[in-house]
C-alpha cells in the first residue's frame, strides 16, 4: 500500500487520529502538546502518527487534506484543523459535541 492510500486509510478507520511531531505521550512542539491535551481532557483514544517518522507523511497528508502544517486533527474523516482551531472548537464547546462528549463533565 502507498503512503498516501495508507494515510486515508488510516483516516476512514480511526474515529479520531492526530497527525502530530511526536507521539501522545511524548508530543515533540507546543502545537502537537496543545492538541493532545485538549484530547485528553475529554478522554478520548486516538490514534497518533508521528510525522517526524518519515517526512514524507508531511507531503502526502498535505497533499491530501490541501492543509500545510501540522498538526491535523481528523474526527470522523473530516479535517477539523490544527491547533488554533482545536482550542477554538474546545473554548467554544464545538468539539465537545463533535466528539460526542455533550452529557459528560
Amino acid at each position: 500500500m502507498e503512503l498516501k492510500e495508507q494515510i486515508i486509510n488510516d483516516i476512514k478507520n480511526n474515529p479520531v487520529i492526530l497527525y502530530m511531531k511526536g507521539t501522545q505521550d511524548m508530543p515533540m512542539c507546543g502545537f502537537s502538546n496543545s492538541v493532545v491535551q485538549v484530547l485528553s481532557q475529554y478522554g478520548v483514544e486516538f490514534k497518533d502518527v508521528n510525522v517526524l517518522e518519515n517526512p514524507e507523511i508531511r507531503v502526502k497528508l498535505s497533499e491530501y487534506s490541501n492543509w500545510p502544517t501540522i498538526p491535523q486533527l481528523f474526527i470522523n474523516g473530516e479535517l477539523i484543523g490544527g491547533a488554533d482551531i482545536t482550542v477554538e472548537m474546545h473554548n467554544s464547546g464545538e468539539l465537545k459535541t463533535l466528539l460526542g462528549k455533550e452529557n459528560t463533565d
